[in-house]
């Protein structure tokens, strides 16, 4: 008991001896024991000289330390969420030969087509995308030959699925035949340049309503 004693007054000792350095207004460090405790080194620093109720007042110490690195309070996209980019639903426009992507009442996109001829008239009403095929292939309807897919064939390089008609599927597909693109030209599909089928693929999924107006 009276050896720990002992330790703490040579430790409250060693302390005043340090802090008496500090008035006398030297320079002064920390004591070699404290770094040994983990505390970082430090540079010497000076002591004020006077204070204006004319003691002597040490500046305070500064430790070397590192912060962590945090990410710019200007880089948003790290901390908000991707907003929406899908369509909530489309809307064909057989008279304006245009399709538009809506996000409720915003626009996302619009693009020429082609529509059905007048023998073979794309079919109005309430649909929905129900298919989605990257690279289609076609199968000539009359010979039953199939087409390799790519962007020379008849369906392009997208098909979208909407209508299932007693005559065949009607949807959204590429075309290598751009002369068609605002005329009524097809067989009741819709055809979009390449390019355009691309982006409007992107932009629906499947189940998203497509009204289809005269």
């Amino acid at each position: 008991m009276n050896r720990m004693k002992q330790g703490k007054t040579g430790q409250r000792n060693r302390v005043w001896r340090v802090g008496a350095l500090l008035v006398g207004g030297a320079i002064a460090t920390l004591p070699t024991p404290a770094l040994s405790q983990g505390f970082p080194a430090v540079e010497p620093y000076p002591v004020s000289t006077g204070s204006p109720l004319g003691q002597t007042a040490p500046l305070p110490i500064y430790y070397n330390t590192t912060l962590p690195e945090l990410p710019p309070l200007w880089d948003v996209d790290r901390f908000t969420p991707e907003p929406q980019s899908k369509a909530t639903h489309l809307v064909l426009s057989l008279s304006q030969r245009r399709v538009y992507a809506y996000q409720y009442d915003t626009v996302l996109g619009s693009f020429p087509v082609a529509v059905g001829k007048s023998s073979t008239p794309t079919p109005t009403g309430e649909f929905s995308v129900f298919e989605m095929i990257e690279d289609p292939a076609w199968q000539n309807p009359w010979t039953g030959e199939i087409r390799q897919p790519g962007a020379d064939s008849a369906l392009g390089v997208r098909w979208i699925g909407f209508a299932q008609m007693p005559n065949g599927t009607i949807g959204f597909h590429g075309t290598p035949t751009v002369s068609s693109i605002g005329q009524a030209a097809s067989n009741g599909c819709v055809r979009l340049r390449n390019e355009d089928v691309l982006a409007l693929y992107a932009l629906v999924e499947v189940g998203t309503p497509v009204q289809v107006q005269p």
